[in-house]
C-alpha cells in the first residue's frame, strides 16, 4: 500500500451556486472559497473536492487476464497524491468478451479483487475516493492497443466474436457482432450485476455503468446499432430497457452506496441517439438511483461531425442538471482550472471529470488550487515544489 502523510489544512466548500437534489444523502459543506475545492457528500461518502479523474484504458493487462498490475497502481495512486476527489478505474470489463482489448482491466471473477482492492488501498491512503467503472465493449471489442493501431484483433492472434444488440459491424473492416439473444441480455446483466459485488468487496466507493462511447449499453441506446425488434429495440421504450435493467440490477447489488452512469448524450449524426433522449433518460436514471450523470457524447459511429473544443460537452451536464435535478459531471478538454472553477459555481456541473490533462499532469489539482488561491493540502515530500 503507497501511504504519503500530507499537510492538514483544508478548504471547505463555498456556498454560492444552486445544487440539485440526487438520489441518495448528498451535502454540501458551505465556507468562503473556490467551488471547485468544496468538498461532496453523496451517500455518505465525501469527496474533498469536484476534481474526478475520469476512467481512462491502460491498455497494460500484461497476461491478457485482466488482472491490475503494479502500472494500475501507480497511474492511479499519483493522481490520489496530485489531489483528485474520486479517482476512477479505466473501463473495467465485466466478462472477458466485454473488454475493449486483449490487455484491458478486468473484474469479471473473483481473481480480480485482491489485485484491485490494493488500487483502492492505495487510493484511500492518498486522500481520495475510489471508483470503477463497468463495462463492456460490445461491437468494439477485441481491438488492439492503440499505440499498435487500435484495429480488430483476430481469433488466430487472441481475439474473440464481438457481441452487440444487431449484427452491424461499427466501420469497415470490423466483424459484425453477434446479436444477443434475450438469454444472453440477461446474462450480461447479471455479469454487470456480479461486478458490482465484486467491486464492493475491492473497497471501491463509487460505481459508474459505462453507457457511453459505442460500447454495449450505448448501442442499445441507438437506433444506428439497434436494429432489434424485440423488446430491446424499437421505440424510445425499448432501446433504454437494457440501460435500465441493467442500472437496476447493478444498484440491487451495490446497495446503498454511490451510482453513478456515463452516457454519450448525443452520437452527433442524424438518425442516431439525442439530446432529449439523453434528457429524457436522465429522468428514468434518476428514478432508478443514479446519483450522477457523467456526460459525454459520441462514440457509436466512426463518421460522427464533433464540434471539438474547450468544454464542448459542458451543455448536456447543464442541461440534465437542471432539467432534471440529478447531480451531473462535465468532461471534455476542460483543461484551465478557472474554466472548471466556473462550471461548478455556475451550476452548470456539480463535478469536473478531467482525462487528458490529468495524463500530461497527475498534479493538476495541487496547481489549480494555487491557481485559484487555495490553502489545499500538498504531500510533505512536495511542500519544496510549493
Amino acid at each position: 500500500m503507497v501511504v504519503v502523510p500530507t499537510t492538514t489544512t483544508t478548504v471547505p466548500a463555498a456556498s454560492e451556486g444552486s445544487t440539485p437534489t440526487a438520489t441518495g444523502s448528498d451535502t454540501l459543506d458551505a465556507a468562503p472559497g473556490a467551488r471547485l475545492f468544496s468538498p461532496l457528500t453523496v451517500r455518505g461518502v465525501r469527496l474533498r473536492n469536484r476534481i474526478v479523474v475520469s476512467p481512462m484504458c491502460q491498455y497494460s493487462c500484461e497476461q491478457r487476464d485482466g488482472l491490475a498490475t503494479d502500472w494500475h497502481l501507480v497511474h492511479l495512486a499519483s493522481r490520489a497524491v496530485g489531489g483528485a476527489g474520486l479517482v476512477f478505474t479505466e473501463a473495467t470489463a465485466v466478462t472477458p468478451e466485454g473488454r475493449i482489448s486483449p490487455q484491458d482491466l478486468g473484474i469479471w471473477s473473483d481473481e480480480h479483487v485482491a489485485p484491485l482492492a490494493r488500487v483502492v488501498d492505495a487510493i484511500h491512503a492518498n486522500g481520495a475516493a475510489a471508483g470503477t467503472q463497468l463495462a463492456h465493449a460490445g461491437r468494439k471489442a477485441s481491438t488492439d492497443q492503440p499505440w499498435r493501431g487500435g484495429g480488430p484483433v483476430a481469433r488466430a492472434d487472441g481475439g474473440w466474436q464481438p457481441v452487440g444488440p444487431s449484427p452491424l459491424p461499427f466501420a469497415d473492416g470490423y466483424p459484425a457482432p453477434h446479436e444477443l439473444t434475450v438469454d444472453e441480455i440477461r446474462a450480461v446483466q447479471r455479469a454487470f450485476a456480479d461486478a458490482a459485488g465484486r467491486a464492493q468487496r475491492a473497497g471501491f466507493d463509487w460505481v459508474e455503468v459505462h453507457a457511453a462511447h459505442g460500447y454495449l449499453l450505448h448501442e442499445f441506446l441507438s437506433p444506428l446499432s439497434n436494429q432489434r425488434t424485440d423488446a430491446y429495440g424499437g421505440d424510445f421504450e425499448g432501446r433504454v430497457r437494457m440501460v435500465l435493467e441493467t442500472v437496476a440490477a447493478v444498484r440491487e447489488t451495490w446497495g446503498d452506496r454511490p451510482l453513478a452512469i456515463r452516457i454519450s448524450a448525443t452520437d452527433w449524426v442524424d438518425g442516431g441517439w439525442t439530446g432529449d433522449e439523453s434528457l429524457w433518460l436522465a429522468g428514468l436514471l434518476r428514478d432508478a438511483g443514479v446519483d450522477l450523470i457523467d456526460c459525454s457524447t459520441g462514440g457509436n459511429v466512426p463518421q460522427a461531425d464533433i464540434p471539438v473544443g474547450a468544454g464542448y460537452q459542458v451543455p448536456f451536464a447543464e442541461a440534465i442538471r437542471h432539467e432534471t435535478g440529478v447531480l451531473t459531471g462535465a468532461v471534455g478538454l476542460i483543461t484551465a482550472p478557472e474554466h472548471a472553477e466556473e462550471l461548478v459555481r455556475n451550476g452548470r456541473a456539480d463535478v469536473v471529470l478531467l482525462a487528458r490533462e490529468l495524463l500530461r499532469d497527475p498534479y493538476w489539482p495541487l496547481h489549480a488550487a494555487r491557481a485559484l488561491h487555495q490553502d489545499f493540502p500538498v504531500p510533505v515530500q512536495y511542500e519544496r515544489a510549493f
